[in-house]
């Protein structure tokens, strides 16, 4: 079962506010065995919104449509659905209940306009939008289902989630698609490739493999279908599907972090607590990247201690206790620097385990012998501490990125013995 995901709405267009709904729909969809065909965005015009209807409907089963429903006149969405149908525009009164249930609670007076979010094409299902005043709308033509959601995002997850995929699931009899995802670290994907070309080339038919590269690491992701059963959940697929990961871990075992769709910085924090382990960080180039990714982990302060970003010279002096020497021998930029920093680290923050960055980050500051992207990280720990260099320019904000992963994963080695 084929669908098209389809934005409304000119800031889209312009990048003024970019589109997380169609990879949170994209993701949903695929749970339940519906495919996303096409993703079309489209701006703030009937004409063109028709036009991209009619292309659509050429194409898919279901159209799942967000944005355009508020209370102003570029809100074209319900206009046009309601008059590409012929169908008319009436009244909802619970929907109308609602949205002055909203305005009584936050004591403010209720236009005209906002009376206008109670208006839906006639014959359609009202979704109703329990964070919001704009209802959903699902509404069938023939072969097709058009689904109307509105682009705020809280609005829409809630009410995909609630009401649309139910129906979806429903309406189509659909058996879910199983995903296992592998997590590696440290391995580009031709060359992860190159290493696992004979198992790839042994899956079964129903089962395929897709490589999701991103900075410093590739997602290989498994997608199990029913291999043609007549109907109903295919109960063993998944099981089938890990059975085939020991295969895998003999090939590339030693650069897997996860057998589940989770990041680095997760699988730390559960090493972390296991070896009752407390972190910290020593940062220069990084500027406080490392600590916000362990922080952004719920529950960290269990094993997370702090971060002194130390930027200056005389900071990695006074505060983690590099030597002066070492500085003026090395300079900020190298591995003594770093080693120095992670071991004061250790010993001012109170933990087992701390990690430092020192590197020039660009655009500017580049040497001969240290051009920009030059990178020197370090990890302490009980068993000792290692470091290491290298150059890679990205960009300033992209070093500073993949150098936020490759310290981690530096961490993640030491923590695992490898």
């Amino acid at each position: 079962m084929d669908v098209e995901i389809m934005t409304i709405g000119d800031e889209l267009l312009y990048g003024q506010v970019v589109d997380t709904n169609s990879a949170f729909m994209g993701q949903q969809l695929g749970r339940l065995g519906l495919r996303v065909r096409q993703i079309t965005s489209v701006s703030d015009r009937a004409d063109e919104l028709t036009a991209a209807l009619d292309q659509a409907r050429a194409r898919v089963r279901v159209i799942l449509m967000t944005g355009g429903l508020g209370p102003t006149k570029d809100d074209l969405t319900k206009h046009v659905l309601a008059r590409y149908l012929g169908r008319a525009l009436e009244l909802h009164a619970p929907t109308l209940a609602h949205v002055e249930e909203i305005f009584r609670r936050f004591n403010r007076p209720m236009l005209d306009v906002n009376r206008q979010q109670a208006l839906v094409p006639s014959g359609c299902q009202v979704l109703h939008n329990a964070v919001g005043t704009a209802p959903g709308m699902w509404l069938e033509d023939g072969e097709t289902v058009f689904i109307s959601l509105p682009g705020v995002p809280f609005e829409m997850k809630k009410l995909l989630t609630d009401e649309v995929l139910p129906r979806l699931q429903t309406k189509f009899n659909l058996a879910p698609i199983e995903h296992v995802v592998v997590m590696t670290a440290g391995l580009g994907e031709s060359f992860l490739a190159e290493k696992i070309q004979d198992w790839e080339a042994a899956l079964p038919a129903n089962i395929k493999l897709a490589y999701l590269p991103s900075l410093g690491s590739v997602r290989l992701r498994l997608t199990g279908t029913t291999d043609g059963q007549p109907s109903g959940y295919d109960h063993d697929l998944r099981p089938r599907m890990l059975a085939l990961l020991p295969a895998l871990r003999e090939r590339i075992g030693s650069y897997i972090f996860a057998e589940e769709d989770v990041p680095l910085e997760v699988v730390l924090g559960r090493l972390l607590l296991e070896k009752n382990y407390y972190l910290g960080t020593a940062e220069s180039c990084t500027g406080g990247a490392v600590a916000q990714r362990l922080t952004s982990v719920p529950g960290c302060s269990a094993y997370f201690r702090g971060s002194i970003v130390a930027y200056d010279n005389d900071l990695k002096t006074s505060l983690l206790g590099v030597q002066a020497d070492t500085l003026a021998a090395h300079g900020a930029v190298s591995e003594a620097t770093v080693r120095e920093m992670a071991e004061g680290a250790r010993a001012r923050l109170g933990c087992e385990v701390a990690l430092a960055t020192s590197g020039i980050a660009g655009p500017g500051g580049g040497t001969p012998d240290k051009p920009v992207g030059t990178t020197c990280l370090a990890v302490s720990t009980p068993a000792g501490t290692v470091s290491k260099i290298f150059t890679v320019d990205r960009g300033r904000a992209t070093n500073i990125e993949y150098t936020t992963q490759v310290v981690l994963q530096l961490l993640w080695q030491q923590l695992m013995g490898r």
